[in-house]
């Protein structure tokens, strides 16, 4: 099984919507064309970014289809592949090509909040399942549940091709721990932009972005420079966004980043109920920071 390098920045594509909800497949496109322009290491379909639970079933493989045929091979893709029902997320594994998707991104179970024995036992199944390789995602803001830095060495030390995980608890303890003791062949990725700097600094590898569907140049370089050692610069550049991390999320993801596009003229500012756009005062806010970044 071939490993997928998660060494910089990974986007986490959102899906574009028109003003009578349909999918934007053109927005989509130039947001595609935009990402790779942009030197882009990755791209994630299909994560929480994307609003996935509001996507039909139908829906999500026109979206897979359509940026496989778009990307055509110019950079990696990652796939999200998770819920709360192990034998339905076995059995959408399972299917996921190899030659199109180089990894799975799995989310712990949510709302059942299972204990961290039921955690390895899901993801085993998973792993045992999956013909590419699998990252964790760990978000108990999201899930309800925290899975712990033992439960993620413990699968990461019992299935090879569970090869790192995306971790947004938050808890930069919890993420160090992981650091500190996993194989060297392990990869811990930040799920939070605002904390990607600090965490690259302790050995993580990169992130997998939101704000970089908007900056994905700038956020990039960020990550290499960090990555690099470069720390001054690297912080030069992390300072440049810090407001902007907090105004993106302070009305739920992905409202503050389709907020975000839309200011910059990518794509309409809609989204599927439950969700909705982000407040007029926030939105402003936006538009502000956006003008200073120009």
């Amino acid at each position: 099984m071939a490993r997928i390098n998660l060494r910089g920045m990974g986007v986490a594509l959102i899906t574009p919507f028109r003003k009578d909800k349909s999918i934007d497949f053109e927005a989509f496109a130039r947001l595609l064309d935009y990402q790779i322009k942009s030197g882009v290491d990755y791209m994630v379909v299909l994560g929480t970014t994307a609003e996935t639970p509001a996507l039909s079933a139908n829906e999500r493989e026109e979206v897979k289809r359509f940026v496989v045929d778009r990307v055509a091979g110019r950079v990696p893709l990652v796939v999200g592949c998770g819920g709360n029902n192990t034998a339905a997320v076995v059995e959408e594994a399972k299917n996921v090509n190899p030659d199109e998707f180089s990894a799975i991104l799995s989310v712990v179970p949510y709302y059942n909040k299972p204990s961290q024995e039921g955690i390895y036992q899901h993801y085993s199944a998973i792993a045992e399942a999956s013909p590419v390789p699998v990252i964790l995602y760990n978000v108990p803001g999201r899930t309800g549940v925290n899975m712990t830095a033992e439960t993620t060495l413990r699968l990461a030390a019992h299935h090879p091709n569970i090869v790192a995980i995306k971790e947004a608890s938050g808890n930069i303890s919890q993420m160090d721990d992981i650091i500190k003791h996993k194989h060297p062949d392990f990869c811990v990725i930040s799920g939070d932009d605002g904390i990607t700097f600090p965490l690259i600094t302790l050995g993580a590898v990169g992130v997998i972005s939101v704000i970089g569907n908007a900056f994905p140049k700038e956020f990039s370089k960020m990550v290499r420079l960090a990555l690099d050692g470069d720390y001054e610069r690297a912080r030069t550049i992390h300072h440049q966004f810090t407001e902007l991390f907090s105004l993106l999320f302070v009305d739920g993801n992905p409202a503050g980043v389709k907020c975000l596009l839309h200011a910059m003229g990518f794509i309409e500012n809609e989204l599927r109920l439950p969700l909705v756009p982000t407040r007029i005062t926030t939105y402003e806010k936006i538009r502000q920071v956006l003008d200073s970044l120009n």
